[in-house]
This record gives structure tokens, sequence and C-alpha cells, in this order.
């Protein structure tokens, strides 16, 4: 059965609860880091879902494909920041580890 819409992709949906995890976390970090890691680790995040959204409404497959492997970039960058971020204590390894094995999960869709 086809797909009608990105909507019903697994890959969307886990991605955008990820975005959500990740602007519930960053705000509770102290403003100093608002405008740095906070604002680039939110960007990532929200950049997974938006390329597979944007990959999925394009007409020709490569298209999807780049936005696929875009998307699975910035999916690499929020695992780095949030590695940066346990390093800072901005978050405890357990919170990062649980946040990393979903970025694995999504990752594998």
């Amino acid at each position: 059965m086809a797909l009608k819409t990105y909507r019903e992709l697994d890959a969307w949906k886990f991605s955008t609860e990820l975005v959500v995890e990740i602007y519930k976390l960053t705000s509770t970090w102290p403003t100093k880091h608002r405008f740095g890691l906070a604002s680039q680790i939110e960007r990532a995040s929200v950049s997974i879902p938006a390329n597979i959204a944007e990959g999925y409404g394009r007409l020709h497959r490569g298209d999807y494909v780049h936005h696929l492997s875009i998307a699975n970039g910035s999916l690499a960058k929020v695992e780095t920041h949030l590695h940066i971020a346990v390093k800072l204590d901005l978050i405890d390894r357990e919170t990062g580890l649980e946040l990393w094995s979903k970025l694995q999960s999504i990752g594998k869709l």
C-alpha cells in the first residue's frame, strides 16, 4: 500500500517527537547556552523531519534520496551536540544515551 503523505512515515513521526524532546531539554539550559549549543541542536533536530518531508514532496527519487541524506547528516549533528552537552554537564549521561538511542532508531528507518 502506497503512502499518501510523509506524515505516515515512521522516521518523520519519531523525528518530530525527538524535536519536542530536544526543545524541552534545551529550555532548561542556562541562558548563556541559548544562542550557542541550544540553538544548534534545536535547528539540527528540526532539520531531520523537515528534510524527510521536503524530500517526500519532491517529484524525483533522486531529490528524495538527497533530502534523506541531508536528514541523516542533521541526525549526526544532533548526536554530536548531545555528546558535547554531556561533556559540558548540560545533560546527564543517561539522558544523552536515551536520546542517542532514539537517534539510532530514527537513522535505521
